[in-house]
């Protein structure tokens, strides 16, 4: 098996361990956010890497809001998935592989309202990002 390096976040990598320990029976609800793990292949290292995030669900596929907070950059992770979009997934004990993609400009405004129901404080980080923060969609292979 492929060693998966977590986030250097040290809370992220707690969640993180606490969720893939108990098949997310610990860590799916975060301050009472649903959340899954991803994992990415780096674009630079070609490492697996993942990360624990905050998720919605529309037409059986799965939402991310790469947000990085409201900063200037995207988030390391997005950037590895725009650059090798096969992902794999886990949603408490179920892991699967994906296939990521950015939201079109044409589906955005709906599923970025989805994901604002989800976790309102997105729409504060897009106020004080200057860039247009960009909707995944991550489809089950």
């Amino acid at each position: 098996m492929t060693e998966i390096t977590d986030s250097s976040t040290g809370w992220v990598a707690r969640h993180i361990q606490r969720y893939v320990e108990t098949d997310g029976a610990d860590g799916y609800l975060f301050n009472g956010y649903p959340t899954l793990l991803l994992t990415t292949r780096g674009r630079k290292s070609g490492q697996s890497r993942r990360t624990a995030l905050i998720f919605g669900e529309s037409d059986g596929r799965y939402l991310l809001v790469a947000s990085n907070g409201g900063a200037v950059k995207h988030p390391a992770w997005y950037l590895n998935l725009a650059a090798e979009p096969e992902v794999t997934v886990q949603i408490r004990g179920e892991v699967f592989a994906a296939r990521a993609r950015t939201a079109t400009p044409e589906e955005k405004p709906e599923l970025w309202a989805a994901m604002v129901e989800v976790f309102p404080t997105y729409e504060s980080y897009q106020r004080k990002s200057p860039r247009d923060i960009p909707v995944v969609v991550l489809e089950r292979m």
